[in-house]
């Protein structure tokens, strides 16, 4: 989570080249990225603003933007409105297959964390019921959830599911994954169709991801089925970019 007291490691800039001919801004920002990646200015930190920057280490603003949108550029510093300039959360990669954001934090030594946005049953409008291989109107449940690492939001996770799984509860959502969910109740996932892609935020995704309004996002959509070949999970997922990737393994033919 962001550090209260804004942060600025002085003795990592204590020699900085004054009459040489690397530019300033360029010595700062290796510096900065190197304590970033370091672990020396921990994820989360925030930074002191480029002002009192400046006035640490005698040099202009311009100068101090610039060593700044250098490293924010590289996505290890991002602005936000209200905050000022903070580290990036690791970024979590996920590689492309049948596991849950939930698995994949925990797999990454993160901690996940959930907030229930809706948790009801519905009757299916036809989009939701085409993806789920049943007639518009059927009950479906619907879950939307804030997932969070370490306290910072990353993805906002949309579900479908059959009627059958009603009676999945809020603390079960706050405690666990949904596939592993389906797992215990012994649901096989075999088998999922995926599409990735990425659009501008929308409605109430910026406040509840902390980014601009109308900030653009990663978008997952995936219907998963069982091993009879029956959908039993629809999900339409967005991420914040900066804290989360996909990766797949090409093999040529």
């Amino acid at each position: 989570m962001a550090t209260e007291t804004p942060v600025w490691p002085d003795e990592l800039f204590a020699d900085l080249d004054r009459t040489g001919p690397v530019p300033l801004y360029f010595q700062i920002s290796s510096r900065l990225e190197s304590a970033i990646r370091s672990g020396a200015i921990p994820a989360g930190a925030r930074l002191e603003n480029e002002i009192s920057i400046g006035q640490r280490l005698g040099l202009s603003r311009p100068t101090i933007r610039r060593a700044i949108q250098e490293v924010v550029d590289k996505g290890l510093l991002v602005r936000r409105r209200g905050i000022g300039t903070q580290v990036v959360q690791g970024q979590v990669t996920r590689e492309v297959e049948l596991t849950s954001l939930y698995e994949d934090l925990k797999g990454s030594h993160l901690q996940p964390g959930t907030r229930i946005l809706a948790r009801d049953l519905l009757a299916a409008p036809e989009p939701i019921a085409e993806k789920l291989g049943v007639a518009p109107g059927t009950p479906v449940v619907r879950l939307r959830r804030l997932r969070t690492t370490d306290g910072t939001p990353m993805a906002i996770l949309e579900n479908f599911l059959p009627s059958e799984f009603d009676d999945i509860t809020s603390p079960q959502l706050e405690s666990d994954g949904l596939y592993t969910m389906l797992r215990a109740r012994g649901v096989t996932i075999r088998v999922a169709k995926q599409h990735i892609g990425a659009r501008r935020a929308h409605d109430d995704e910026a406040g509840l991801l902390d980014i601009d309004q109308g900030g653009p996002l990663l978008t997952m959509e995936r219907v998963a089925y069982d091993a009879s070949g029956v959908a039993v999970e629809y999900g339409r997922h967005v991420y914040r970019p900066d804290m989360y990737s996909f990766e797949t393994t090409l093999v040529a033919k």
